[in-house]
Order: C-alpha cells, then sequence, then structure tokens
C-alpha cells in the first residue's frame, strides 16, 4: 500500500483510533471498516487500486489493530461514532463507505444514523439480526479466548472464513499468514468487546429506512452470512444491488480480491 497519511485520533468517548488515507487529494472519499478480529491490512488487496480513483480511509475499528482496546461490549453508537469522529477530524463531508462482516453491520448503522454523511454504500459477508444458534457461536469463541487466549481462535477462525480449497493451495499462503497475525494481534478486550455487540445485533428495523444507494456482497460458500440472509437485507433496502461471488467464503475481498475489488468499483462509478 502507497501510504499518503497515517494517524491517531479521538473517537467515541475519546478512544484513540488509528486510521491510514491513500489516494489523491482531489479524489471522492472512500472510507473502509473492518471486520471482527482483523485490522485494516485486510484491506491490501483493495487499496492499490481503490487509491487511484478515490481518496481511501481506512481505520482500526476500536479493540482492534493499533486503535485503542476500550472496554466492552460495543455499541453501534459507538462503533458508528468513532468513524463519524475520523470523518470530522478529517474534515470528510460525505464518503463512499465500504464495510465487511462487522464493518458491513457498521456501514449499514451509519447509514441509519447520518444518511447525509454516506453517498454510497456497500455491505459485504454480514448480517442484521443475531438469532439464537448465531449469538451461541460467540459464547462458545469467547469461552474459548478466556480459557486459552486468543491464539485458540486462529486456525477455527481461518477455517470459518476461507473455503478448504484456498486454505489448501500453496500460492495463498502469504494472505493466510497476514489474517493469521491479525487475527493473534487483536486483543481479548477488543474481540470480547465486538463478540458482545454481534450477539446483540439487530439492525432490522432501520434496512426499509436506507437512503444511499446499496451494494449488498456476500461469498457463495459464507456460512456465517449466508446468501440468503443478505439476499434477504437487499430484499428490504429501497435502492439495492445483490452480488454473490462464486468460490468464496467470508473474508470475500480476500479470497477472490480481483472480482471484488471490479464489482465494488462498478457501483461506485456507476
Amino acid at each position: 500500500m502507497s501510504l499518503a497519511a497515517s494517524g491517531v485520533l479521538p473517537g467515541a468517548g475519546g478512544v484513540g483510533i488509528h486510521y491510514r488515507i491513500d489516494g489523491p487529494q482531489d479524489a471522492p472519499w472512500l472510507v473502509l471498516s473492518n471486520s471482527l478480529a482483523t485490522d485494516l491490512r485486510m484491506w491490501e488487496p483493495q487499496i492499490t487500486t481503490f487509491s487511484q480513483t478515490h481518496r481511501v480511509l481506512c481505520y482500526d475499528t476500536r479493540g482492534h489493530g493499533q486503535s485503542e482496546a476500550a472496554q466492552g461490549p460495543y455499541t453501534f453508537d459507538q462503533l458508528t461514532g468513532d468513524m463519524l469522529a475520523l470523518c470530522d477530524g478529517l474534515d470528510i463531508a460525505q464518503a463512499n463507505v465500504v464495510g465487511l462482516s462487522l464493518g458491513g453491520m457498521t456501514a449499514l448503522a451509519l447509514a441509519m444514523r447520518a444518511p447525509d454523511r454516506v453517498r454510497r454504500l456497500v455491505c459485504c459477508d454480514a448480517r442484521v439480526y443475531a438469532p439464537e444458534p448465531y449469538r451461541a457461536i460467540w459464547d462458545t469463541n469467547i469461552d474459548r479466548l478466556n480459557d486459552v487466549g486468543i491464539s485458540g481462535l486462529v486456525e477455527p477462525t481461518i477455517a470459518r472464513w476461507f473455503t478448504p480449497e484456498f486454505t489448501a493451495a500453496a500460492e495463498n499462503a502469504e494472505t493466510l499468514e497476514l489474517v493469521r497475525s491479525m487475527i493473534a494481534g487483536t486483543s481479548a478486550v477488543g474481540y470480547e468487546g465486538a463478540a458482545r455487540l454481534l450477539q446483540a445485533l439487530d439492525l432490522r428495523a432501520g434496512l426499509a429506512t436506507l437512503a444511499p444507494e446499496t451494494l449488498y456482497i456476500t461469498g457463495e460458500s459464507d456460512m456465517a452470512a449466508p446468501v440468503e440472509i443478505m439476499q434477504d437485507m437487499a430484499d428490504q433496502t429501497p435502492k439495492a444491488e445483490f452480488t454473490v461471488l462464486p468460490g468464496a467464503a467470508h473474508l470475500s475481498n480476500m479470497e477472490q480480491p480481483g472480482a471484488f475489488t471490479r464489482r465494488v468499483l462498478e457501483f461506485l462509478q456507476a
């Protein structure tokens, strides 16, 4: 990634949020929001291309990467507040917003809270509601976190986030090691704070009110955000498009980076 600027700004409640900016100063803004247990490096497959046509702001969600690990459980008011505080601090009046998994949910919540700040919205591999089986997953993960630490979540998470074909291919070793390092580098406080938020997830009421043009994307093999769930989200959103990426599971931007990047740019530049 060709770094233009980086730093830390206070988010909601003064929590320090680490960010970086790439791309031309006169280009339209694009904000990228990361998933649980990753950091802004998850966007490495996209940054070079995105920053050719956009001024790209990516940041570490609180409790992740180099952002402060404030005590949880977190709320969407806090996560959207962090994003708004970054935009205010950097004089960003309006931006395209792309988020994946937790980041996708944060992007949706932002568009519901401050629709005038979002030009176009891309929500990837996410959901808007936590049914009991989904809530139970996080209890299991948090128990494991408390028993053996974050390292005990690395390989089970890799198995859920990527297809077996991807993890078995030697040419993907570098990508997988990056993802392993992001998971292992996530603070226990940040992981649990975000996981408890996901257990309480319910953004269903806001879908029908979404104002921005919205693109939903998911991997065809994503077990966390299945095709049928995201199709239903798109059906409830007034101005929505929906794309399924073949050969991808949960981290679709990393498993199918070319197809993901092309689809997002096509939408943003329409």
